[in-house]
C-alpha cells in the first residue's frame, strides 16, 4: 500500500480563482462590515461634492477611472442639485484627522472625512475595484470606518549613494499614497553625493554631486563626462513637494551632519578639521571626515543651507542625520579642542551634543522641528528633538522615557536594503542581513517595556531603503515591495487587526495591481514550495502563485522550468526514492510576462 502526505494550504478566494479582490484592502481598515448589496458603476453615473477639497478628490477618482477603465464621470456640486449623486464625496471639517467613512450599497457610494481622510478613503475604494477592465464595474457592498493607528507613517529613500530621477520619485510617491503613507524621508546628502541645489554654495552641485563610477554603474544614465551623479534643482524640488502635498505626503529632507559630510567637504574643504583635498566617496564607506565644530564658518554654512532647505520644504521636520559620526578628527583638531574647553564640555560626545543643540536652536528659530538618528542622544539630547531609532529599539525607548517624540525604524525589522530570500545567490545585490516579509510584518513599533504614558511618544514607524547596493529603479522596486505593504499595515491598522495569513491573502491581489502599474516588486516564492521530509515514499504538494492571475511552472528532474514546463493545476505527486532527494524547481510568470527567479525546495524520504 502506498501512503501519501498531503500538504494542506489555507487558500483564500483570491488564490483560488485570481478574481475575487472584494476585501483585499491593504492596510487593513479599522472596521469593515460587508453588506449583501452591490453597486454597478458605469460611465452614466455622476459624482457630487460639497466643496473644493471634495471636488479635487472627485477629480482624482476620475483620473483613476480614466486610466484603468477609459471613462470619466460628470462632477456636480451638491449645492446645485437636490440629489446625492451616484457617488457622493463630502469633506467634513469636523472629522478626526485622517479618518473617513466609506459606504458602498446598491443605490450608490458615499465617502466622508476630513481632507486627508477622503483621500485615504478614495485609496480604499480603488482597492475594491476589480482588476479586470470591464465596461460595467461591480463593487461589493461594504461599510468601512477607518483611521490610522500612528500619525507618522514613513518611507525613506537614499538618493545620495545612487541618484534617482524625479520621474521615479513621483512613482515612489504614488505607491506610497495608495497605501496611506504620509511621510517621505528624502536622504539628500551623504559622503557619496550632495543631491540638492543650494544657490549660495554652487560647488555643492558642481563638485559634491559627482563621483567616480563603480562597477554597479557601468551602464547608468547618471554618468556624464565620465562621472556618476546628479542633483535636483530647486525648481524640481518644488515640483516634487507640490506633487507630494497633493497626495497628503509630507517630505522630510535630510541634510547629514556632522558626519557623512564628505561630499560637502570635497566642495568646500575649509569646513573640515584637516587641511586636505577631500573626495566624494564611492560605495558604502563611512568617512572619518566630519564638519569642524570649532570653526564658526561651519555653522554659517549650515545655517545658510538650512535657510534654503526651509524655503523649499513646508513640512515641520528637518532631518539632520547625526549618525555614525567618527570623533577621531575632533580629538586631533585644535579648533575643536578649543571649543570643548571654551564651552566647558566634558568630551567629544558632549561636543556632538553641543553641535546638535546649536543646529536645533537654529532650526527651531525657523519654525521647524529637528529629527535625527538615535546617535543624537549621545552627550545629551537636544531639547525639542525627535529621535529616529535605527540601532534597534534602545534609543527610541530611552528617548520616549525622556518624553521626546520617537519614530521607530530599527534595522532589525524595517531596513529594505537587506536580503529578502535565504538563497542569496538568487537575489540581487543587497546588504548582508536577511529580512523576509514575514519578519517585517511581525514588527510592533510600541515596545512593551514602556509605560502607558511613555507609549504616547511613539509617533510612528518608518522603513528605510539605503541605496549603496541599489543602482537603479527596477532594483529599488524589488527591494521595497512587497515589504513596504507590510509596513503600511503596521503604521495604519489597529494592532488587533494584524493577521499575517490574511495579509498574504490580500497581498495576492495587491501585487497583481502593482504588476499592472509596472512596479518591479519581488515576486514571492510559490505558496507550498518548502523543504519537507516525508515519512513514506510519496508526497503530494500543491503550488499556488502568491500573485493573483499568475501561473506557476515547475520541474522535478533538476532542469530549469520555463513556460513549456508543467503547470501546477492538479498538484504534484512525487515518488521519493530511498536516500535520494527530489528537487522541485518553480517559477512564477505574471500576466505582464515578468518572471520570478527560480525557486526550489528539496523533498526527501525520512530514513
Amino acid at each position: 500500500m502506498k501512503y501519501y502526505i498531503l500538504i494542506l494550504l489555507l487558500v483564500c478566494p483570491a488564490y483560488v480563482n485570481g478574481q475575487d479582490n472584494t476585501l483585499s484592502i491593504i492596510p487593513e481598515p479599522a472596521s469593515v462590515v460587508t453588506m449583501p448589496q452591490s453597486f454597478k458603476l458605469n460611465s452614466k453615473k455622476y459624482i457630487t461634492y460639497n466643496d473644493a477639497t471634495a471636488k479635487g478628490t472627485a477629480g482624482l477618482l476620475n483620473e483613476f477611472l480614466f486610466t484603468n477603465y477609459g471613462f470619466r464621470l460628470k462632477r456636480i456640486s451638491s449645492k446645485t442639485t437636490s440629489g446625492q449623486g451616484s457617488i457622493s464625496i463630502r469633506h467634513d471639517h469636523k472629522s478626526k484627522a485622517e479618518s473617513y467613512e466609506l459606504i458602498v450599497r446598491q443605490k450608490g457610494i458615499r465617502l466622508t472625512g476630513d481632507a486627508a481622510g477622503i483621500f485615504y478613503g478614495l485609496q480604499t475604494l480603488q482597492q475594491i475595484f476589480p482588476l479586470e477592465k470591464t465596461n460595467t464595474i461591480i463593487l461589493p457592498g461594504v461599510q468601512i470606518k477607518d483611521e490610522p493607528r500612528f500619525a507618522y507613517r514613513g518611507l525613506m529613500l537614499d538618493v545620495s549613494r545612487h541618484f534617482f530621477p524625479v520621474s521615479y520619485i513621483k512613482k515612489f510617491l504614488n505607491i506610497m499614497a495608495q497605501y496611506k503613507f504620509n511621510n517621505f524621508h528624502w536622504h539628500l546628502t551623504d559622503d557619496q553625493g550632495w543631491r540638492i541645489e543650494i544657490k549660495k554654495y554652487p560647488e555643492l552641485q558642481h563638485i559634491g554631486a559627482w563621483r567616480e563610477p563603480t562597477s554597479l554603474e557601468e551602464d547608468s544614465p547618471q554618468i556624464k563626462n565620465g562621472r556618476y551623479g546628479g542633483y535636483y534643482t530647486q525648481k524640481q524640488i518644488k515640483e516634487v513637494v507640490a506633487y507630494a502635498l497633493a497626495r497628503h505626503i509630507n517630505i522630510v529632507p535630510e541634510i547629514e551632519m556632522p558626519g557623512h559630510s564628505n561630499a560637502a567637504l570635497a566642495s568646500y574643504p575649509n569646513l573640515g578639521c584637516i587641511n586636505q583635498q577631500y573626495k566624494v566617496l564611492t560605495g558604502g564607506t563611512i568617512s572619518s571626515n566630519v564638519y569642524c565644530v570649532g570653526n564658526d564658518d561651519v555653522f554659517k554654512f549650515l545655517q545658510d543651507v538650512i535657510d534654503e532647505v526651509v524655503a523649499l520644504f513646508p513640512g515641520k521636520y528637518i532631518h539632520i542625520g547625526g549618525d555614525e559620526t567618527p570623533k577621531d578628527r575632533w580629538k586631533q583638531c585644535a579648533k575643536c579642542q578649543a571649543r570643548i574647553k571654551a564651552e566647558g564640555l566634558k568630551d567629544e560626545n558632549e561636543l556632538q551634543s553641543y553641535f546638535v543643540q546649536r543646529i536645533e536652536k537654529y532650526i527651531n528659530s525657523k519654525g521647524r522641528r529637528m529629527i535625527g538618528w538615535d546617535e543624537i542622544l549621545e552627550g545629551g539630547l537636544a531639547p525639542n528633538a525627535t529621535v529616529m531609532s535605527w540601532r534597534g529599539e534602545t534609543g527610541g525607548i530611552e528617548a520616549a522615557r525622556l518624553h521626546h517624540d520617537v519614530i521607530m525604524t530599527p534595522y532589525t525589522f524595517v531596513y529594505f536594503d537587506y536580503y529578502q530570500g535565504r538563497q542569496r545567490e538568487l537575489e540581487p545585490h543587497a546588504t548582508g542581513a536577511y529580512l523576509p516579509l514575514s519578519k517585517v510584518y511581525s514588527y510592533d513599533p510600541v515596545p512593551s517595556s514602556l509605560t502607558e504614558d511613555q507609549r504616547k511618544y511613539i509617533k510612528g514607524v518608518q522603513a528605510n531603503t539605503w541605496a549603496e547596493q541599489i543602482p537603479n529603479e527596477a532594483h529599488a522596486d524589488y527591494m521595497v515591495y512587497p515589504r513596504a505593504l507590510a509596513v503600511a499595515e503596521i503604521g495604519w491598522s489597529p494592532a488587533t487587526k494584524k493577521n499575517y495569513t490574511n495579509f498574504l491573502q490580500k497581498l495576492s491581489v495587491r501585487l497583481a495591481s502593482l504588476d499592472q502599474q509596472q512596479v518591479n516588486f519581488r515576486i514571492p516564492e510559490p505558496v507550498g514550495l518548502k523543504d519537507s521530509v516525508a515519512l513514506n515514499d510519496h508526497i503530494e504538494i500543491k503550488l499556488q502563485s502568491a500573485v493573483s492571475n499568475a501561473t506557476v511552472y515547475y520541474t522535478t528532474d533538476g532542469t530549469t522550468p520555463t513556460v513549456n514546463s508543467s503547470k501546477n493545476n492538479q498538484g504534484i505527486n512525487l515518488l521519493l526514492p530511498d536516500n535520494k532527494p527530489v528537487v522541485v524547481k518553480a517559477i512564477t510568470i505574471l500576466p505582464s510576462g515578468r518572471q520570478s527567479t527560480v525557486y526550489q525546495a528539496t523533498y526527501v524520504k525520512k530514513p
